[in-house]
This record gives C-alpha cells, structure tokens and sequence, in this order.
C-alpha cells in the first residue's frame, strides 16, 4: 500500500513544538518528501553528497517527527532536546528535515552551496539557525554529545541528546573513547545511531577497514544496542532505536 500523501494539516503540524509522536503512515508519507527534497536541491545545486543522505531519511524522520522534542520557531528554547549529525557532509537530509520541521521555509533549499544562501556544505551553526553545532570533521560528534549529555546531567536537565554517526566514521579513533566515556559514566541520556549502509566514499567499508562485528563492540563499551532496519518506519524495533541505543 503506497503512504498517504500529507495535507496542508499536516504541514502546519509538522511546525508544531514538542515532540510529535507522529505514526508510521505519517512518517512514511513526509520520508518520501524528504527524499523528494534531497534530489531536488541536489539537482538544483549540482554538488553535494545523495548516497549518505538518502541512507537516512527514513530514520531522520523518525527521529524529527516522532522522538525529538524541540521547537523551531524557537531554535535555542532552553527546552529542547540536543540533535547533532557528527556526519557533517549529509546535510542535504539535515537542511530538508530542518525545512520541513519548520526551522525554514522550503525554499531555502533552492540556495544549497549558494554564496546567497544560509546553506552551507557542510552545517554551520553560525549560518544556519537551528543547527547547534558545525560539523565537518568525522569523529568528533559523539565527544560534543557526551559533553552535552554530561552538562545535562549536572544541571539536572529532562533534555535527551542525540548523536547520527557513518559506519565508516567508527573508523576514527575519538568514537571509541567518547563510547568509552558515555559507558563509563552511563549517560543514560545520549542516544548514538549510526547508519550502518556498509558504504564510505572510497568503497566499502570493510574493505577500506572493516567495523564488524559493530553492534558486539559498541556493548562491549557498555551501551545498550538495538539493531533495527533503518528504513522500516512500520517496525516498532526501528522507532525504538532512536530512544534506547545508550548507555544503560
């Protein structure tokens, strides 16, 4: 069965602040505008990454629509739960999901890696409101999130942190000790997911250098590790894999 097609209802409650707890019909239908989004400013732009940013879609928007709590009228609302894409170069899915939460209008896009444009190729926290921290450099988002998540802690803050990583990106050294580190002091309020689509830019990644047995190494830094298909946004196992991938 084809996924229903989004009204102007749904449009304005996608803006909404809060968390949307929206229902897998729902998600499938706006996963296929993101995917619509992402070829569009790609074709518009003639630059930019397309295998990295599909290979999310689906669980970006799950991850937009259904779990995180934020609002984006109010970007900084003291609030809101921490998002953060330590993959940098996938922001044709960051910038559609940002859009179609409502950070900007839509037609932002159409400026994607343009020097008139608040769209950089890879996101900037000093262009692009909404996007809390600039990224670029693989390894290095997971460290920032256990930061947060720690910062949350000692304030005594509700606020759950997030953390999208590349399987390739489990190459570089700093993932380990930020994973360490979250194990060790059971930040029970940093959830990591890694796209594990077993592709990196100079081939696969177990030819480039291999990760597996992944999710056996992630545990045995002490997280909790749920191993859904990220593209399945029926499956309860894949909307529970965006709230329960942390440390115990």
């Amino acid at each position: 069965m084809p996924p229903k097609t989004m009204v102007p209802g749904d449009v304005e409650a996608a803006h909404q602040a809060g968390r949307l707890l929206w229902d897998a019909e729902r998600l499938r239908a706006k996963a296929l505008e993101v995917r619509r989004d992402i070829i569009t400013l790609l074709s518009k732009s003639q630059t930019g990454h397309s295998g990295g940013p599909l290979s999310c879609a689906d669980f970006g928007t799950a991850l937009f629509f259904h779990e995180l709590s934020i609002d984006p009228r109010q970007p900084k609302w003291p609030e809101r739960d921490f998002w953060h894409f330590s993959i940098g170069h996938v922001t044709p899915v960051i910038y559609s999901l940002m859009a179609e939460r409502g950070y900007f209008p839509l037609r932002d896009l159409m400026k994607f890696r343009a020097f008139d444009g608040h769209l950089q190729g890879h996101p900037s926290a000093h262009d692009t409101p909404g996007i809390e921290v600039s990224a670029g450099s693989l390894g290095q988002g997971l460290s920032v999130c256990c930061g947060v998540a720690m910062a949350a802690r000692l304030d005594r803050h509700p606020r759950r942190i997030y953390c999208v990583m590349g399987d390739g990106e489990q190459q570089e050294g700093q993932i380990w000790e930020a994973a360490m580190f979250a194990g060790h002091y059971r930040l029970d309020n940093l959830c990591a997911v890694i796209d594990y689509n077993r592709k990196q830019i100079d081939g696969d990644v177990e030819d480039i250098m291999g990760v597996a047995p992944l999710a056996d190494k992630w545990r045995a830094f002490e997280w909790n590790v749920l191993e859904c298909d990220g593209h399945d946004l029926g499956a309860r196992s894949s909307r529970r894999a965006v709230t329960a991938a942390s440390p115990p």
